[in-house]
């Protein structure tokens, strides 16, 4: 028999139904909104969304229908977290230390913090201890609204650490979240590659492309172009070798210095140019003009203390497809909410809040190419629903720092409802306590 779940009585419904594209400009605003509306989940799909008496019809037909009353609160999709670092065994709290001293990201990378040292936990870290991390984190992401989650390699840098990361994203897939896996070998230079990071790109490129394609490990490759890491020819090489195997391609742009990253991003049709912070106003008239989505990262920004976030008004303005997501990371943003990267870009990136919904949901989905199954609550695509204790979508961000998700609801099943998350073990939700 046929499971559905009909969540009635929301005061605003956003659907995010619009057309198939990212949003860009004034469609950005366009969230959908109904009042007094009403969604139907049917084996795993929605099955409608809309005015809440023409769904009631359609549920009172249904059979075996569990109903939520949302008494008048906000129904959203979920949010689609379009960029972390999920796996990175421990905390850095060594950097957190040194930076509120006054130290930047690069002396604390030269004192051997920074993420080599993450590099050197995730290395010497067994698989099932990764794993319990990866879940606990993907357990907060779920607290938090998230549904859909990006996540990178990236802390390997070596064949072991890097497939032993990828192959645990794998393994936790759908245990609650969908997890949409990205190859960031070119992260930084390894310390035994420091002298030749060309043959690193070369061994890349020859061996472990083409090994984690054949696994089907990874969809997208990703590198870190900045001072201190990967230059931009060094950039272009391994993105095209990625591209030439048949990955879908991200880059880290502008984040500490202006590369030019952002054109290479354009130049090679990449899905994503992620941070921007160095952005100018050519960056963004050439990503307004492109298919590249613009993944900006508050997050970073204001963990790090620093006081110059991506221009999203003028990336906007130039017609540039802008997402939100949060960095997650040990180094530079950890947090798995992305309620709290909302208020960030409101108070400091001046999106309207409209904007910044949509850039964390339907744009979120196209960064990570999953916007004809998630993003949106539209008929066919997946369940992936949150319930939000506010009556108006804009106190979302408004209450920065405070987590108003109610229930989280992935492929038609409540995973998060008022403090627990489902699937975990009672080791892993012990760790969660403490």
């Amino acid at each position: 028999m046929s499971e559905s779940l009909w969540i009635r009585h929301a005061g605003q419904l956003l659907t995010l139904r619009g057309d198939d594209g990212a949003r860009r400009g004034a469609a950005l605003s366009d969230l959908g909104l109904i009042q007094n509306g009403a969604v139907l989940m049917r084996d795993g799909l929605i099955e409608a969304a809309g005015p809440a008496d023409e769904v009631e019809r359609l549920a009172r037909d249904a059979d075996n229908v569990t109903e939520v009353d949302a008494d008048g609160r906000v129904v959203m999709p979920g949010f689609v977290d379009s960029h972390t670092h999920l796996i990175f065994s421990r905390p850095r709290l060594l950097d957190y230390e040194m930076r509120i001293r006054g130290a930047d990201y690069h002396q604390i990378a030269e004192a051997g913090a920074g993420i080599l040292s993450s590099v050197n936990a995730v290395r010497s870290a067994a698989p099932e201890d990764l794993e319990a991390q990866a879940r606990r984190a993907v357990h907060q992401c779920a607290q938090h609204g998230t549904t859909t989650v990006e996540a990178k390699s990236g802390y390997g840098l070596d064949e072991k650490g890097e497939m032993k990361t990828l192959v645990v994203l794998a393994a936790i897939d759908g245990r609650p979240l969908d997890i949409v896996s990205t190859y960031l070998g070119a992260h930084v230079i390894p310390p035994e590659h420091q002298k030749d990071p060309d043959a690193y790109i070369d061994w890349m490129s020859q061996k472990m492309m083409p090994r984690i394609k054949r696994q089907k490990l990874a969809r997208f490759a990703d590198a870190y172009c900045d001072r201190g890491a990967f230059t931009i020819e060094q950039a272009r090489r391994y993105l095209s070798a990625a591209r030439a195997r048949g990955f879908d391609l991200k880059i880290h742009a502008e984040q500490f210095s202006h590369t030019g990253a952002a054109r290479l991003a354009v130049e090679l049709e990449a899905t994503s140019a992620d941070h921007l912070e160095q952005a100018d106003t050519d960056d963004a008239a050439i990503l307004g003009r492109s298919s590249t989505m613009a993944t900006l990262l508050p997050g970073s920004v204001f963990h790090l203390g620093l006081d110059r976030y991506a221009p999203a008004r003028t990336l906007i303005a130039n017609g540039a497809a802008v997402a939100l997501a949060t960095d997650f990371n040990p180094g530079t943003s950890p947090t798995c909410s992305m309620p709290m990267v909302l208020s960030l870009a409101c108070t400091f990136m001046r999106m309207s809040p409209a904007e910044a919904i949509s850039a964390a949901t339907i744009n979120g989905a196209h960064a990570v190419r999953r916007a004809e199954r998630v993003g949106s609550l539209e008929p066919g695509k997946l369940a992936d629903v949150i319930l939000v204790n506010a009556t108006d979508y804009r106190e979302i961000p408004y209450h920065f720092g405070v987590n108003l998700v109610a229930m989280t609801i992935k492929r038609g099943a409540v995973i998060y409802r008022q403090g627990q998350v489902s699937g975990g073990t009672a080791k892993e939700n012990a760790a969660d306590a403490r």
